[in-house]
């Protein structure tokens, strides 16, 4: 079970993201955080490296964050299904903007240190949506999620 403090930093963390808040966002987040992103295979350090994370899904699509289910394991990590609904708008790892709208499945393991949230490990297809977005796999460029 969540403490209500946890409860509280991630209902911050989600008001935040929704809304784009970057510092906001970044406030919920370790500085020593570690985003890892198990579709692209890359992973992102610190809270710079959380920022460049953040900055390309901002800069590509207009999301918000749907929550469904939650499960706590038994070490205090939190497991979530969630959606990323929205549009395409901007470059997405070499995808230009498509307008399309997406709905993005995926589960989050999130862990917590000093307060805050320590990272994040998102599991989703992400072949599921570059075809959404109308785009060949190849024309993924993976090589730009430089992690930091």
């Amino acid at each position: 079970m969540l403490t209500p403090e946890q409860q509280d930093l991630l209902a911050r963390h989600v008001a935040a993201e929704n809304a784009h808040r970057m510092e906001d966002t970044l406030a919920t987040l370790h500085p020593d955080c570690v985003f890892e992103d198990m579709a692209m295979q890359r992973r992102w350090h610190g809270r710079d490296g959380a920022r460049r994370y953040y900055e390309a899904w901002w800069r590509a699509f207009e999301l918000q964050v749907r929550g469904r289910r939650r499960h706590v394991t038994t070490d205090g990590r939190l497991v979530a299904e969630a959606s990323y609904v929205g549009r395409h708008v901007g470059e997405f790892f070499g995808l230009a903007a498509s307008g399309r709208p997406i709905e993005l499945e995926l589960a989050v393991i999130i862990g917590f240190r000093d307060g805050l949230m320590e990272g994040e490990r998102f599991y989703y297809d992400l072949l599921g949506l570059v075809r959404q977005l109308g785009a060949a796999p190849e024309a993924l460029r993976l090589d730009d999620a430089v992690p930091a």
